[in-house]
């Protein structure tokens, strides 16, 4: 007997030695997985930044001390190693984050974001090893996070407008979601390309794994 949950109902398939298959509907009895989830994907600051402060928890304990197999080598010409992400997202709390949120509330919309460039890294700091990359990202992620605490932004604080140079108007809720997305996105980044690092090896095991089928990409945040 098979059952797949669809639409709040239980399905239940009969095996193949029957004619023919004879869905059986019933509703479900329980709580629903998807109570509350308008609730849980609305910004929230405190939960923006418990995901804030794990990631460069999470990166060193994935990428220190592995052999170079793993954090030096990309997907082919153009693509990023994990060197080179680690080295983005360090940029980024230099250059991005807590430097927009700053002219939002002081300057507002008046004067556009400062544009980003998002290959600084392979230009910057290509002497430092990737333990030095990784407590560099750690050093200025715990410090703009204290700046973003002592800011002590209210609900209200949220809709503030500033203006990104392709995007237009953006809110400061918009700017923190996506500095949190941004991690997700570099994560997500970081695993199919260490995991490019044994297409072949996989042999035939490689169209079942969907970080080996995933394609991704990242603009200019």
């Amino acid at each position: 007997m098979v059952v797949a949950v669809a639409n709040r109902q239980e399905r239940v398939l009969f095996p193949r030695g029957r004619k023919k298959f004879q869905p059986l509907l019933r509703p479900l009895t329980g709580p629903s997985i998807y109570t509350g989830m308008s609730d849980a994907t609305a910004f929230d600051l405190d939960k923006a930044i418990a995901l804030l402060s794990r990631t460069p928890t999470a990166l060193d304990a994935l990428l220190r001390g592995l052999p170079d197999t793993w954090v030096r080598h990309n997907e082919g010409e153009g693509t990023w190693s994990a060197y080179d992400i680690v080295g983005h997202l360090a940029n980024l709390e230099r250059t991005d984050w807590m430097v927009r949120v700053r002219r939002i509330l002081q300057e507002g919309d008046s004067r556009p974001f400062d544009r980003v460039d998002r290959f600084a890294q392979m230009k910057d700091g290509q002497g430092q090893t990737v333990e030095q990359r990784l407590d560099e990202f750690a050093a200025l992620r715990r410090q703009n996070l204290e700046e973003l605490r002592a800011l002590g932004l209210q609900a209200s604080d949220f809709g503030r407008r500033g203006m990104h140079p392709a995007l237009g108007p953006v809110t400061l809720g918009n700017l923190l979601a996506t500095w949190a997305a941004h991690d997700l996105t570099h994560v997500h980044q970081l695993s199919r390309v260490m995991a490019y690092q044994y297409r072949d090896a996989v042999g035939p095991w490689g169209k079942f794994l969907g970080v080996m089928q995933c394609a991704g990409h990242s603009a200019p945040a």
